[in-house]
């Protein structure tokens, strides 16, 4: 069919709405009808037509609808500049004898801008945008895109311009205009040079960005998707619960998740997070940390009204149907999960501001802010918690610059703590979400022990780590239990808490060595034992007080050393190993870890005391049975000694000790069979552990070698002065 009859066709198939009709359809016939067009004045008219055809526009489909129009300008934009080249690189084809001459298309330029004259005055400005943005992401689509870069600085001019007149006609509430320009710059940001990027009105942009993202029906809707899924979760065979995939809520989910804002949260989320950066208004930020505070709160909220949240992760295999389980749970997760990172980036990009901006750093913006922050985190961290919550850079960042400019507040500090605290003190709770909440509770509180004040830390984190201290046998809880430690390590090293320490260092060293290793990882409970013992040696406030603690704790760790048991421990996934690990230290027994601890705190006992403890501890190194384990301590012992963790006066003590004391045989050759026991199948090891003896044997022997040949050399000499022999 001719272009100009097809194109009379399509003009009067886009003036009528038919519940039959099929818009991708049109748009596709548009799309490549714009290409073949020859005269200017048609192609403005196509265009104009597609931005206020009632075929599109009286019933879109949201979103979707405005992504299939930039969709047909970026396809026909790729097949002009396609055109364009091979008419370059071929030649302008000839005509078949007897055949009419068709007109030749026009130019890229010519083109561009007679598409561009269709976004008039009588289309909302918001709709130009379809035709600007489908035109530049179809130049840079192109592998032609160089050839026409003015023409690209014209269209992202114009696109820039487009969308701040558009967001001044937004605010009256077109929400599908302002669905559309989030979507248009999504896609198109990073195809803007820097200057143009620096002309957008962000103060308008912002608010925008935020709502279609969360609270719109083209985003996450507010978070209350959630407890629409709760309707659907129910009791099916063997007492199990399921979340069938034939379900009206889980078809919302996946509705959720190809909608074009939520399939493209990344680069929005960045694009949220650079407006935010360069808003003029600073109070707009306060804004956008409100609405974001409550877009997670209400996340929280309708997750604990959710079947779902009564399951533990570790038991969803066994109380979950097989459905629930590989189908829509997973689906579920990946909405949460969009929503966390993309708040998550956003949250960076305010702290990343806040450093630098002296509004927002004031003393009466910065710790509003922060604590927003932490809140909203706070009620992320069902979800941030299943990744594990230092996976990734971002969050490990806006966690820890907020939780730092807090602490210089302490009554905000104090305040904050208190309003997130346990729902009940002193007691472990039963719902997930609950002890999820507790494990950020104190996760956090350890950070703040120097800035709060001794009731707070005995009335508030105490008190809320407490009941984890010595409780087991429930291994869900198992990072709870660190959490806890940690606290109790962090209130007792605060200067400020030294009637504190005395007053529950019984309670907790009683608890420590109950829960080891059942409850408590061997990194932690050296950890553990090694703080308690720099916060009671001088110059520790409770050292004055209680001299003799030190000694206290190293007997009771000796003591349990020599009846704890040798089998080796098993691995727990709920224990991995740090980083730093050694990759070649053998299992350990419960012993071993025992020994290992008291070699850790050597370096921290006094002068005195560590003169009394290194032949104690060479003989615990060599009470160890399993030879494998043993080298290790031994290894473990000769690093304390040797990498430079003693101080002047203590190294001077440990050089006497290990040369001229018997602490090198005591640790080498302490036990029954001498060296054969102590490098037993160690070979090499064995080699590496008595470097320093066999270094001194060498340095004999090769100052033996140098006097025997000094006096060799010297008769030589004396016989070759006599003349009886020739001298060599």
């Amino acid at each position: 069919m001719p272009a100009d009859r097809l194109l009379g066709t399509l003009l009067r198939s886009l003036q009528t709405y038919t519940d039959q009709q099929d818009t991708p359809r049109l748009l596709s016939t548009a799309a490549s009808l714009l290409t073949t067009l020859t005269n200017p004045l048609n192609t403005t008219l196509l265009a104009a037509q597609l931005l206020t055809a009632p075929a599109i526009w009286d019933r879109p489909e949201g979103l979707q609808t405005c992504l299939q129009c930039v969709g047909a300008f970026h396809s026909a934009a790729i097949a002009v500049v396609k055109h364009e080249a091979e008419v370059r690189e071929n030649g302008t084809p000839a005509s078949i004898p007897g055949q009419v001459p068709t007109a030749p298309r026009l130019s890229p330029e010519d083109w561009v801008r007679a598409v561009v004259k269709g976004a008039n005055e009588r289309s909302e400005r918001w709709k130009h945008l379809l035709v600007l943005g489908g035109l530049l992401i179809g130049l840079d689509s192109s592998d032609y895109e160089g050839i026409y870069k003015g023409l690209r600085r014209t269209l992202e001019e114009a696109l820039v311009k487009a969308a701040n007149l558009a967001l001044e006609g937004v605010e009256t509430g077109d929400e599908l205009g302002g669905h559309c320009i989030a979507l248009v710059l999504n896609h198109s940001f990073g195809l803007l040079s820097d200057y143009e990027r620096a002309q957008l009105d962000y103060d308008r942009l912002l608010p925008v960005l935020i709502g279609s993202a969360f609270f719109s029906s083209e985003g996450f809707q507010s978070a209350y998707f959630l407890g629409i899924v709760d309707q659907d979760v129910a009791q099916v065979l063997d007492g199990k619960f399921g979340w069938s995939s034939k379900s009206t809520s889980y078809h919302q989910v996946e509705r959720i998740l190809s909608r074009p804002l939520v399939s493209s949260m990344g680069p929005l989320s960045r694009l949220i997070a650079h407006a935010g950066e360069n808003v003029k208004d600073a109070w707009l930020i306060q804004m956008m940390m409100e609405d974001l505070a409550g877009f997670a709160r209400t996340m929280t909220v309708q997750w604990r009204l959710n079947k779902l949240s009564e399951i533990e992760s570790s038991e969803e295999q066994t109380l979950l149907h097989e459905d629930a389980v590989g189908n829509t749970l997973p689906k579920l997760w990946r909405v949460l999960k969009s929503a966390m990172f993309a708040i998550v980036i956003v949250l960076r990009g305010v702290m990343g501001r806040i450093i630098g901006d002296a509004v927002l750093a004031a003393d009466g913006v910065a710790p509003v802010i922060v604590t927003q922050t932490l809140h909203t985190l706070r009620n992320l961290y069902f979800v941030s918690s299943r990744l594990g919550s230092n996976s990734f850079s971002q969050y490990t960042f806006t966690y820890l610059t907020a939780i730092d400019v807090l602490t210089n507040y302490s009554l905000q500090a104090d305040a904050f703590l208190k309003h997130i605290k346990p729902v009940e003190l002193g007691q472990i709770p039963q719902h997930p979400l609950d002890g999820c909440l507790d494990l950020f509770f104190l996760n956090t509180a350890e950070h703040f022990t120097l800035v709060l004040s001794p009731q707070t830390n005995e009335d508030l984190l105490v008190a809320a780590a407490t009941p984890y201290l010595a409780a087991g046998g429930n291994n869900r809880l198992l990072p709870i239990f660190e959490a806890a430690h940690s606290v109790m390590l962090a209130v007792i090293s605060a200067p400020q808490s030294a009637e504190l320490t005395a007053k529950h260092l019984p309670f907790y060293v009683d608890a420590l060595f109950k829960v080891f290793p059942t409850n408590l990882s061997p990194r932690q409970f050296r950890l553990a034992f090694k703080t308690l013992l720099t916060v009671t040696t001088p110059p520790s406030p409770i050292s004055a007080s209680q001299p003799l603690l030190p000694s206290t704790l190293l007997e009771l760790l000796h003591h349990s050393a020599l009846t704890a048991s040798a089998a080796p421990l098993r691995a727990d996934p709920a224990f991995p190993a740090p980083a730093t690990a050694d990759v070649a230290a053998p299992p350990l027994s419960e012993q071993a870890v025992l020994v290992l601890t008291l070699l850790d705190v050597l370096p921290s006992i006094p002068v005195a005391t560590l003169e009394e403890w290194l032949p104690l501890a060479a003989a615990l190194v060599n009470a160890v049975p399993d030879a494998e384990m043993r080298e290790h301590c031994q290894l473990r012992f000769w690093e304390t000694l040797n990498a430079g963790h003693m101080d002047a006066e203590r190294s001077q003590l440990c050089v006497a000790w290990w040369n001229s004391r018997g602490g090198r045989e005591a640790v080498l050759y302490g036990r029954e069979g001498g060296m054969e026991v102590a490098g037993e199948g160690q070979g090499q090891k064995r080699v590496w552990l008595v470097w320093s003896l066999k270094e001194e044997e060498e340095e004999e022997e090769e100052e033996e070698k140098k006097k025997k040949k000094k006096k060799k050399k010297k008769k030589n000499l004396e016989v070759g002065l006599l003349g009886n022999t020739p001298f060599r």
